[in-house]
């Protein structure tokens, strides 16, 4: 019995850990994929009421884009040989998140935020594909991609290159970092014709969502006062993205991933605010 809760209490220490602690790579993957990646809100099918099948966890998404220049379905990335990436190595899949390029060599839909993940610190990007190696095996077919014209993708400034691991100390720089690597900003910037405008329209917001929801439009993530976020307090913050919540208490709509949000540590989440205080009013 005593070893056995002193397992458990690893394995909540291991969770609440961050970027700067010593944690076990699929303990690490674990949390970023089931966090701030949000990578279930693609590759996870939903049930009745949207909820997660986590029995079929990553095998293939509910939703298809169909946008001007590609048609994609959320892939199956779970260890199936057949229907899923059992068959990519490490590189490959490692090649897949930054680079966005497929082992065949094809590309990747820039609704996969690669061009974000290229800022990925080594031991984090290591971390991920051991935890996605780990999961089940799903068998799931998935429809392949049309694409109706040459793909292209960029990110945010800064996101082009690896993160330095002794910037996580800082809260701003590690606040952008998860922030890049959770793609906020893929949401919450203007986009037309499929290419955000990450230059005058950082966090703006205006892009809609639709869904079992209804339409929802990502919103202003600016410190604009007004407009952004610059009057709300770092609590209210918090509150919206981890329980759906704006200030007057009144809720959210989808498709922001709240329940997976509030699985984040308060030190990942107060530099994710410090960073957003950072960001440049837009209006």
């Amino acid at each position: 019995m005593r070893r056995l809760l002193a397992l458990i209490a690893a394995v909540f220490a291991a969770a609440a850990a961050g970027p700067s602690e010593a944690q076990a790579p699929v303990e690490r993957g674990s949390y970023l994929v089931n966090s701030l990646l949000t990578c279930g809100n693609c590759h996870t099918p939903r049930g009745p009421g949207g909820v997660f099948d986590m029995s079929k966890q990553l095998s293939g998404g509910p939703q298809t884009w169909d946008e001007p220049t590609y048609r994609v379905k959320g892939a199956n990335i779970t260890p199936d040989k057949d229907t899923g990436i059992g068959n990519w190595t490490d590189a490959q899949i490692k090649k897949a998140m930054v680079d966005g390029v497929r082992p065949n060599g094809t590309p990747l839909a820039p609704i996969m935020p690669f061009n974000f993940y290229k800022i990925f610190t080594p031991a984090d990007l290591d971390a991920v594909v051991a935890y996605i190696k780990s999961v089940p095996a799903v068998r799931n077919e998935v429809v392949p991609p049309v694409y109706k014209a040459a793909m292209r993708s960029e990110g945010p400034p800064g996101t082009d290159k690896t993160a330095n691991p002794a910037d996580m100390n800082d809260p701003v720089k590690r606040g952008f970092y998860l922030a890049s690597i959770g793609h906020c900003m893929e949401c919450h910037s203007p986009v037309t014709n499929d290419k955000h405008d990450f230059v005058g329209g950082l966090g703006k917001g205006g892009q809609e969502f639709k869904g079992p929801w209804g339409v929802s439009v990502s919103r202003n993530i600016t410190s604009h006062r007004e407009k952004g976020l610059g009057a709300w307090t770092d609590a209210e913050i918090k509150t919206a993205i981890t329980q759906g919540k704006r200030k007057d208490g009144t809720p959210l709509k989808p498709p922001m991933g709240y329940p997976l949000y509030a699985r984040m540590t308060d030190t990942d989440l107060d530099a994710i605010v410090a960073y957003l205080r950072t960001v440049p009013p837009k209006d």
